[in-house]
């Protein structure tokens, strides 16, 4: 069993003004499977092109085994090679029937090691890189959101998978996978880092007693601070006081006074001076201990959304509803449903049965073109009826078209600026992102964007696809505290199991007929 050692390692991005990392030290076992959990922007990704040796920082990063990373770089040329090609080049010398060995374990069919990649469906593919991650013994594996944009089912598989393997990092917010694979998880905290053994629900439960104690113990500190505060001020004032009344006093008012009362009142106000004192040394280790103490709290506001009531029952009514692209076959068939005000309908299924389809249809349907190209809308067969007057507030699940700043978005589409960047700290998009290109963003700070200006747009339905891909697990309980709140009606794609045991009302199944 290999150490893994990060020794007071300091990273920052060239031309950024804040560190991503500062004095960061670790140290993993590479027989652990290791959960790395922390906010969007925390520095996830860029831990793991430390460990893999891509990028310069101070510091030392000791290991005695090798690394490898998922996912492998993948190009437009690369598409047409088949896999076991592919394969060789991500990791020399491997040899076929190593990666068939995994591939078995997997649940996949052999024939996918010999199509070409571009054939594979997004779920293959992904499991595919799997198998020849771990086709090697010896090394310690680097995982990064291996589920993001995956079915059920290709979860499930993903999940069985990890959690007869060790030896691996993995980055997810999929609460699910993570408490299902891992025995230990690294987080990455607003201040500090910590290693604890156990999965993401154990460290959840940890992580809230810890806030609580500290919470409580910090109200006990200031509760401390204010009496000696208010006792040092009384002190200081009768000190103050007493002071001026050494020098001259009334004979016949004060008959009972002479010259050699001074001293007596001078001793006195020395010692009410270091009593005063004694509170001021004792108010400064009362905050020293203070100090600290909620430095790793994350504190999620509650967010607000603004929707708004529509004057019928029913917003969208599908009846034997199929859907196609040009003269293709079916996506699906006779797919029946109704959206009611107050529903939340999540869509399932696996990937390509036309979950995103539907989207499409109803958007174009009710007339809202954003993100919609004419050529990419499916052919509809049977009844697909949209509530006429209805406002939509949509999120796609694809976020490359976001480019330049914050503030030309807000003006693209017409949002308040300060009520936006507000909704983005309360999302805990630091401050210091706002001046920058989104191109830069982390996918998960991206899809935040999307999310905010969907929050902040009034409307009678929010259609969200697949929102909450690299979306960290404390912006995801906001949103559905949110969601529960203020329960509006809702049409989305999501494949996080707990949010739909959470916030969903309603499930439609789509696909083919068995």
């Amino acid at each position: 069993m290999a150490q893994i050692r990060a020794n007071n390692v300091t990273f920052s991005y060239e031309g950024s003004p804040d560190p991503v990392f500062c004095d960061l030290s670790f140290h993993l076992d590479s027989s652990w499977k290791t959960g790395l959990i922390g906010r969007n922007g925390r520095g996830k990704t860029t831990l793991l092109r430390l460990l893999m040796g891509g990028l310069s920082h101070e510091g030392s990063i000791v290991a005695d085994t090798a690394f490898d990373y998922f996912p492998y770089a993948l190009t437009d040329a690369d598409l047409a090679s088949p896999a076991e090609e592919l394969a060789a080049a991500w990791k020399p010398g491997i040899q076929s029937w190593e990666i068939l060995t995994e591939m078995n374990q997997m649940g996949m069919d052999a024939a996918c090691l010999y199509r070409p990649f571009g054939e594979l469906s997004h779920g293959e593919r992904t499991r595919l890189m799997l198998c020849v991650l771990f086709a090697r013994e010896g090394e310690f594996l680097l995982i990064d959101e291996p589920t993001n944009h995956l079915d059920g089912a290709a979860r499930e598989s993903v999940k069985t998978y990890l959690a007869a393997k060790k030896g691996f990092l993995l980055v997810s917010h999929d609460r699910d996978l993570i408490d299902a694979v891992v025995d230990h998880v690294l987080v990455l905290n607003r201040e500090t880092v910590e290693v604890q053994a156990g999965n993401f629900s154990s460290w959840w439960e940890n992580k809230e007693r810890s806030d609580a104690c500290a919470v409580s113990e910090n109200e006990k500190h200031l509760r401390e601070i204010r009496k000696l505060r208010a006792a040092a001020d009384r002190s200081r004032r009768w000190a103050d006081n007493n002071e001026g009344t050494k020098i001259g006093f009334d004979p016949v008012k004060e008959h009972e006074r002479n010259i050699s009362t001074r001293a007596y009142i001078g001793a006195k106000t020395k010692k009410m001076q270091a009593r005063v004192k004694s509170y001021e040394n004792r108010m400064a280790r009362e905050i020293a201990e203070k100090e600290g103490l909620l430095r790793d709290i994350e504190r999620p506001v509650d967010l607000k959304l603004f929707p708004l009531a529509f004057h019928k029952e029913v917003l969208i009514r599908a009846d034997h509803l199929s859907l196609r692209y040009g003269e293709g076959k079916p996506l699906f068939e006779d797919i029946s449903f109704e959206l009611k005000r107050g529903d939340r309908l999540v869509l399932t299924g696996g990937n390509g049965c036309g979950k995103s389809s539907i989207i499409r249809a109803v958007l174009a349907q009710a007339g809202v073109a954003e993100g919609m190209a004419a050529p990419a809308l499916p052919h509809t067969q049977g009844m697909l009826e949209t509530a006429s007057g209805l406002i939509i507030s949509y999120v796609s699940q694809d976020t490359s078209h976001l480019r330049g700043g914050l503030r030309d978005f807000c003006r693209v589409r017409s949002l308040s600026e300060s009520l936006f960047l507000a909704i983005l700290r309360q999302l805990d998009l630091g401050r210091g992102q706002f001046t920058k290109p989104m191109e830069d963003f982390s996918e998960g700070q991206k899809k935040k964007v999307l999310l905010a200006a969907s929050l902040l747009a009034p409307a009678h339905l929010y259609i969200w696809d697949e929102p909450f891909n690299y979306i960290d697990v404390f912006s995801r309980t906001q949103i559905e505290k949110l969601i529960l709140t203020y329960t509006p009606t809702m049409l989305l794609v999501e494949h996080d199991v707990r949010f739909r045991e959470t916030a969903a009302t309603k499930e439609v199944r789509v696909g083919p007929k068995i």
